[in-house]
């Protein structure tokens, strides 16, 4: 299914355009909208938002934005800036925040206005990283609100750091051989 015959998930907002490299995949129904720019080999999955509507959002290549997850920002200093080889897991808020390239950020989890998560830094699953605060790297913080927990090994950065390759190779499964089935072949077993 090619860009040109599949629904448009991406979203002209006055003279906001979204952008994204021929090489990112973005689901059919996640929405891009206005001010986005998308780096080479990212996927953004299936029924995420990103709206840069009051400020830029800007994802950097091989970075995976996982299903159900919300990216939004404020004016002024809260744009969304989300580096190179990223991974965010299902169904997060990601608010006006930076992080970095090699930031790892677990399934279900809010990051607010002017927060960060440096490369090599993890928030937890289910955790609340409230405004300014700063994961540095080697560092794993969880819970609501988040706090420090524990130094993360070399091993364990890395461990982390290798789902953004797998989920690189599985965006550019999704771009070449994902396409839409009739609804009579469904039904027809």
């Amino acid at each position: 299914m090619t860009r040109e015959t599949a629904a448009s998930p991406f979203y002209r907002l006055g003279s906001l355009v979204p952008r994204a490299a021929p090489s990112a995949w973005v689901a059919p129904s996640a929405s891009v909208i206005g001010d986005v720019d998308i780096g080479a080999h990212s996927g953004i999955w299936f029924n995420c938002v990103l709206r840069g509507d009051a400020n830029k959002i800007r994802i950097g290549e091989r970075t995976n934005i996982q299903d159900g997850t919300v990216i939004h920002v404020d004016p002024g200093p809260f744009a969304a800036l989300v580096g190179d080889d990223v991974t965010i897991g299902h169904s997060c808020l990601i608010h006006g925040c930076t992080l970095e390239d090699g930031a790892f950020v677990g399934m279900a989890s809010t990051i607010l206005n002017g927060a960060v998560v440096e490369g090599g830094g993890v928030l937890g699953a289910g955790s609340l990283l409230t405004s300014g605060k700063r994961v540095k790297r080697g560092e794993l913080w969880t819970g609501a609100p988040a706090q420090l927990r524990r130094t993360l090994s070399e091993e364990d950065i890395q461990e982390f750091m290798s789902v953004a390759a797998h989920y690189c190779r599985n965006a550019k499964r999704f771009l070449d051989e994902i396409e839409p089935v009739a609804h009579e072949i469904l039904i027809s077993g």
